[in-house]
This record gives structure tokens, sequence and C-alpha cells, in this order.
């Protein structure tokens, strides 16, 4: 599982995300590596309109809020 961080790198809200979905991966035990997207190409290559974003495999799951680690684990479990 291939798990993204879209944002602009210098903004709390994508270093709570990062962190947070790093945490829902450990806790939950799943093979799954977390990257932090700061190009802007790309991040506009996804069509958000606002970051930070979450991307698991290609898919964005969410953007312009901060999920916790609990509402990650959430998603995470029903992919």
């Amino acid at each position: 599982m291939e798990i993204k961080v879209l944002g602009t790198g210098c903004c709390s809200k994508c270093a709570t995300l990062t962190k947070n979905a790093e945490e829902a991966v450990k806790t939950m035990g799943i093979n799954a590596s977390v990257e932090e997207v700061t190009d802007i190409e790309k991040i506009i290559s996804y069509g958000i309109m606002r970051t930070p974003a979450l991307v698991v495999d290609e898919k964005v799951l969410s953007a312009g809020k901060v999920l916790t680690v609990e509402e990650i684990s959430s998603i995470l479990k029903s992919l």
C-alpha cells in the first residue's frame, strides 16, 4: 500500500497529517509506505483544491482536512 500526503511541506497541517498516517500504519501493523509530496506540479495533477490531502494507492481520499489517526485507520480498514 502506498500512502501519500500532498502539501507544501512548510505547513503544520501537512506535517500533522503525515505523522498521523505514519502512526495509523504502525498501529495497524500493515505494510505501507508513507510519502510526503511537496512538488506543486504533482499536487496539481491529483486535481485537489486544498491541502493537505491523503492519497492511498493513487486515489484521493481526503483533501483540505487533517485526519486523526483513528480516521485514517478507519479509511485504511475499509480498503
